[in-house]
């Protein structure tokens, strides 16, 4: 088991280095940090700290081993798309540490049909530029979660999760792994899909929703890299298309078809549509993956809390 990272962001000695951290960086910038920095909150995965200095409020985040490519992957992103995701204060590379103008107040808690379309068009847009960059992207620790890794990926998960106590709130037990065992073949014709589809692998926000993004000017940034992967663009809409149902309410087809509309140039709206299909094998499997890794250094009371989002994330294969 991983070192606790709520434990050890929350130690004394820990947020005095954080702290020394940023005012540097922020005198760096020829700014001052006025008060003391605040510890706004620990997760089992990260943790933020806000900063107010004489040019404005500013964003510290740190995140566990499994995700502390974030802040190199934000500066990356910045520098291939700066109007769509803001260049970054400052980046420690080796510790994972992010530090961020104020993104402004979230849009409101019922966005319209509009702001969710325009949120859509901006990630797609982001999506061909960093296409491209494979190799800068994966080299920030972004996971390589291309289709055709998909269904090894799926292989390791289920062995992994099957072979806990009985009293891990991660464990499946032997009836969920042969219904998920019998969906394999589906995966593998759905990685293949996506392999084949003319619509790149791309950056894959992985929690893509209207908190998560900021209006500047006319434009929308786009925030909150850490559960990013390496996968079928198509992919990203799968957590919008759950907030649609959960949260925002709002009639799903206009929003996903103003994502798809962005890739009619590279792809017909069948091609698309079956390809969109494929995501309902491959998404579950790599987002499983990714709660997977970021409980890898939860504590036992943490796990109680989040053990059952990978297998949550697994059993979405049976409704598909």
């Amino acid at each position: 088991m991983s070192e606790c990272f709520s434990a050890m962001v929350s130690d004394a000695n820990w947020r005095a280095d954080a702290g020394s951290w940023i005012r540097d960086r922020v005198s760096d910038s020829g700014a001052t940090v006025i008060g003391e920095p605040e510890q706004i909150r620990v997760r089992p995965w990260s943790t933020h700290i806000r900063v107010d200095t004489d040019r404005g409020r500013l964003w510290f985040k740190a995140n566990c081993a499994a995700i502390a490519f974030e802040a190199w992957l934000h500066a990356t992103l910045a520098a291939i798309a700066p109007d769509i995701v803001e260049t970054p204060w400052a980046v420690d590379q080796r510790r994972g540490w992010l530090l961020t103008s104020d993104h402004g107040e979230p849009p409101d808690r019922q966005p319209t049909i509009a702001h969710w379309q325009e949120m859509m068009t901006t990630i797609a847009a982001l999506q061909r530029r960093a296409a491209p960059y494979c190799d800068a992207l994966l080299a920030t620790g972004l996971s390589d979660c291309s289709p055709h890794t998909v269904p090894a990926r799926f292989d390791a998960l289920l062995e992994a999760m099957a072979a806990l106590p009985e009293h891990d709130p991660r464990r499946i037990d032997t009836a969920q792994s042969s219904a998920l065992t019998g969906r394999r073949p589906q995966v593998v014709d759905a990685a293949a899909a996506l392999s084949d589809s003319p619509v790149p692998i791309s950056i894959q926000h992985g929690d893509l929703h209207p908190r998560n993004t900021a209006v500047a000017g006319e434009r929308i940034r786009i925030f909150d890299f850490g559960d990013a992967q390496w996968a079928s663009a198509l992919e990203v809409l799968a957590v919008p298309r759950g907030w649609t149902k959960t949260e925002a309410l709002l009639p799903w087809d206009a929003i996903r078809d103003a994502y798809l509309d962005c890739w009619l140039d590279l792809a017909g709206r069948r091609e698309l549509t079956a390809a969109y299909q494929a995501i309902s094998f491959t998404q579950p499997i790599n987002r499983a993956w990714t709660w997977w890794r970021l409980l890898a250094s939860s504590s036992d009371d943490e796990r109680a809390t989040w053990g059952a989002m990978p297998g949550k994330n697994l059993m979405r294969l049976l409704d598909a």
